[in-house]
């Protein structure tokens, strides 16, 4: 008997990511696969300015979004939780493609390997508003919380240091812009908050 094959609804997005983590500098969830925060656990505010992108035929160019995120331990361990965050503009038809992409229902890097590690706590309409460029921006999502962004200081004069992190085989993101982010967001019951940590800023290019 033949087995009939089901075709997954093709997607892609590009755009930039305001990752903000309760990790050391860089986060060592890049360079190691665990967290370098004090506790061990990664709690995360990851908010995403989708310049263009589709699934199947829904148009997701122009969306920003965010997911609040809480690890106990490694991210690859699992056990998380995830509230995901949207903008009110953004339609039904949006949410349930983006929700097919971030659970990874649909495949395709990174979500297929993230998306299994979180469940999902609920979903929240808040307006979206980004300030602010490079390390020095700043990501607010009203009523949930926000992420700010700043650059390294020189301990010597105070001025700013700039610093990239390159990771050639990242599934993430390849080139970002580090420095130091405080953030605070609650969503869903899942909240997580954080003073000068890790604060990634990049460019994403993902599809399935």
């Amino acid at each position: 008997m033949a087995t009939a094959t089901v075709k997954k609804t093709t997607w892609t997005l590009t755009g930039q990511g305001y990752e903000f983590c309760n990790c050391d500098f860089g986060c060592g969830c890049n360079f190691g696969g665990f967290p370098n925060s004090k506790d061990g656990s990664c709690r995360a505010l990851v908010g995403l300015h989708i310049r263009r992108g589709t699934c199947g035929a829904v148009d997701l160019s122009g969306v920003k979004c965010a997911g609040v995120y809480h690890w106990p331990k490694a991210i690859h361990e699992g056990n998380g939780k995830v509230a995901f965050v949207v903008d009110p503009a953004t339609t039904d038809k949006q949410v349930e493609a983006l929700g097919q992409i971030f659970t990874g229902a649909l495949g395709g890097m990174p979500w297929e390997l993230l998306g299994p590690t979180a469940a999902v706590a609920g979903l929240v309409k808040a307006k979206i508003t980004i300030e602010g460029s490079g390390q020095k921006s700043i990501f607010r999502a009203e009523g949930v919380g926000e992420g700010r962004g700043d650059a390294f200081k020189n301990p010597v004069t105070g001025e700013d240091h700039f610093a990239q992190v390159h990771l050639p085989d990242g599934f993430i993101w390849k080139k970002g812009e580090c420095g130091q982010g405080t953030f605070r967001a609650s969503a869903a019951g899942v909240s997580v908050a954080a003073e000068k940590t890790n604060w990634i800023l990049y460019e994403f290019n993902w599809a399935n």
